[in-house]
């Protein structure tokens, strides 16, 4: 069977909904290729706080609806370190705020409103593979309980993630990868019970990381750093709690309350850019283009700025036969790209522990906590990435 649509958008996560949204919002017709389940999708636990540009997004295409009532909005972030707690004034040192909802949240708000809208998803496609993206009649071809499938498409958009088939199709030798896996991981717990802070609080302890962080008033997420090849049954519910409150400090384990865990996970991280992000109508979005570790909470917040210089390009070529914002789309999307890169890493040295971190590492990291505790214009750099860049 063969059909035709404007653009073919693979992946239904929270970048291919977003983007197919935005084109939708002016006009242009999107198909959504997804191999997954709506269930499956819909129940995969992710990131949590939004910069002002993706809530900006969500606002822009009117689905922001729940995000507006549900959504926590925060106005700073807290740094713990050796039992001290820096405060970075986020509204106050950049006039923006981040907004706690959680990406479960956002993909199921995005999802529900293209079922509205009538924009097509079509779940559980299999064997999903990219053809003549170089030429002038891109294809894609896919495999659902009836049978075998054909979209005729102008442009394909990859938001299918690190393993899909979006970037593996790009011309072979054309793309540069670069990459800094870190030796460790994070070992989450969700649980339905109120946060032990009102913002978020990221911890540089002796015996490793740790961050509170929240999805709702009265469910948390917290986590530790934890060598990669830990194993997960070692660390019992009371055993974890017992080390969060080590970490984050007596303050915070005054205030954290217990509970089981909903779930239960060890994430490891790295960061990735492959580059370029277009090869002839073929585009890669989000993690299928970058990968950063969730210390700065940038993974669904690039892939939201990505669509939006991408949504932007396509509807200028559509509406006014200007090809340039497609031809720029990669150059422009990667410099906004790499700088959340660098502040990820940054972020990620500075509260993590190192196997090379001896005296000196250390120290170094002791004293760029003073230098960001006592100066208005490192609080304001931290402040800046963190709420995140303009477009």
């Amino acid at each position: 069977m063969s059909e035709r649509t404007q653009v073919g958008i693979i992946g239904a996560g929270p970048a291919g909904l977003l983007l197919a949204h935005l084109l939708h919002c002016e006009g242009i017709e999107a198909v959504i290729l997804e191999r997954r389940s709506r269930a499956y999708v819909e129940g995969r636990i992710r990131a949590g706080v939004l910069e002002r540009i993706t809530a900006d997004l969500m606002a822009r295409i009117g689905v922001d609806e729940r995000l507006k009532e549900e959504g926590l909005p925060h106005d700073g972030v807290n740094l713990a370190s050796d039992g001290r707690l820096i405060h970075i004034d986020i509204a106050g040192l950049t006039g923006r705020h981040v907004i706690v909802y959680g990406q479960t949240e956002v993909t199921h708000d995005l999802i529900e409103a293209a079922n509205a809208r009538g924009i097509r998803i079509i779940w559980e496609a299999e064997d999903v593979a990219i053809h003549d993206a170089q030429g002038d009649s891109p294809w894609l071809s896919y495999r659902i309980t009836d049978g075998e499938h054909r979209l005729d498409v102008d442009f394909i958009a990859g938001c299918d993630g690190y393993h899909g088939v979006s970037r593996p199709a790009m011309p072979a030798g054309l793309l540069q990868n670069a990459e800094r896996e870190y030796p460790f991981g994070w070992l989450g717990i969700l649980a339905d019970v109120p946060p032990c802070n009102h913002e978020l609080i990221y911890a540089n302890h002796e015996r490793g990381f740790a961050l509170a962080s929240m999805r709702s008033p009265t469910r948390s997420r917290y986590y530790i750093q934890v060598p990669l090849d830990e194993n997960i049954d070692e660390w019992p519910d009371d055993r974890l709690w017992d080390e969060l409150a080590i970490r984050l400090g007596e303050d915070a384990a005054a205030n954290m309350v217990r509970g089981p865990a909903i779930e239960k996970s060890i994430a490891p991280l790295r960061s990735f850019v492959a580059a370029p992000m277009r090869a002839g109508r073929l585009f890669t979005a989000g993690d299928a283009a970058h990968i950063v570790p969730p210390t700065g909470a940038k993974g669904l917040n690039l892939a939201a700025s990505d669509v939006a210089y991408l949504s932007d390009a396509l509807i200028a070529f559509y509406k006014r036969g200007d090809p340039s914002g497609i031809e720029g789309y990669s150059d422009k999307a990667l410099s906004r790209v790499w700088k959340a890169v660098r502040f990820s890493w940054w972020f990620t040295n500075l509260m993590h522990r190192f196997p090379e971190t001896g005296r000196f590492e250390r120290a170094m990291q002791i004293a760029e906590l003073d230098y960001i505790a006592g100066s208005k214009a490192a609080m304001t750099a931290m402040a800046e990435n963190y709420v995140g860049l303009p477009l």
